[in-house]
């Protein structure tokens, strides 16, 4: 019996046995609905049934705006990981790297250069899974960078924010790109250049007081919270029950702080219209056509600092 029990049986469970991924659902955090993973991804992250708008990481997104999926990573400025020495529970060095392993990025913002339905664009992504997309030095640095080589390349700048505010750990040293950031902005309205700011849930903190408000249209995804202080904050100082719906972007829209709510599926076609209008570029006829890349990768290299094409898996 003792072979029965210790070999035999052991060898039949593990034939049985199949290795599951821990994500294959996805539990709705609206209506609870539990939904595959594979089809909400191909959704776009969003839920089919309730139309709920799950977080986007960077590289999908990027994907899911530039023609063919394909796009020129810019290169960033390396910053100093720690000049606080800072340490909580554990060192602020330590919670970085772990945030890199995750994630595969070197900080909260990824900037690409590339064509949205023909036209060139500068599209810089926040993504809140690296430390809540906290505003640091080297996020700050990214987006002076990407807001540069617009200028550069004539090109309109889109932003999709998504942050809790700015990086503790860094403390001055964060708060300082909130106006190293504005000033990035007014260098790109000065050329004349488009700024198109998507809000995404969430947009808060000091991003939400620097260059994610500043846009010459702004747009939020449905659902989006965006806003500066968390709403029990608000109604601690004034003592009083805030309305329903506050913060939310569909709020926000009726209030006059986003110009409009865009659907994710909507959102590419819209973004390359308001390009088109703002640049005052005519309209492709398919937008599906293949565009050749407006330079050289060679060329981007040396003038812009930036790597060579994705996608990236």
């Amino acid at each position: 019996m003792n072979w029965l029990t210790n070999v035999v049986r052991p060898k039949i469970r593990n034939m049985l046995r199949r290795e599951t991924p821990e994500n294959l659902w996805i539990k709705c955090p609206d209506s609870g609905q539990l939904v595959f993973y594979k089809d909400v991804e191909a959704n776009q992250f969003v839920i089919p049934g309730s139309n709920y708008h799950m977080r986007m990481g960077a590289v999908a997104r990027l994907k899911s705006i530039f023609d063919n999926e394909t796009w020129y990573d810019v290169a960033l400025p390396e910053v100093t990981p720690d000049p606080l020495k800072f340490r909580d529970e554990k060192k602020y060095v330590d919670r970085i790297k772990d945030a890199r392993a995750r994630t595969n990025l070197n900080d909260a913002v990824k900037v690409g250069y590339g064509k949205l339905e023909g036209s060139a664009v500068v599209v810089a992504v926040q993504d809140f899974d690296f430390m809540g997309g906290s505003l640091g030095m080297a996020a700050g640095e990214a987006l002076v960078r990407g807001l540069e080589l617009a200028v550069e390349k004539k090109s309109p700048f889109i932003v999709f924010a998504a942050s809790g505010g700015a990086r503790m750990q860094e403390g001055i040293l964060s708060l300082m790109q909130m106006p190293r950031t504005t000033v990035a902005v007014q260098m790109l309205r000065e050329a004349r250049l488009p700024y198109i700011v998507v809000l995404t849930n969430p947009t808060t903190g000091g991003v939400t007081a620097s260059y994610a408000m500043l846009g010459d249209v702004q747009i939020a995804e449905p659902g989006a919270l965006i806003g500066f202080a968390g709403a029990r904050v608000i109604e601690q100082t004034i003592r009083e029950k805030l309305p329903e719906g506050f913060q939310r972007a569909e709020y926000l829209k009726e209030h006059g702080m986003v110009d409009m709510v865009v659907h994710r599926h909507e959102l590419r076609p819209t973004l390359a219209r308001l390009c088109r209008l703002l640049t005052k570029a005519p309209a492709l006829e398919t937008a599906s056509k293949s565009v050749q890349p407006v330079v050289s990768p060679a060329q981007i290299v040396s003038v812009a600092e930036t790597a060579p094409a994705a996608p990236h898996a």
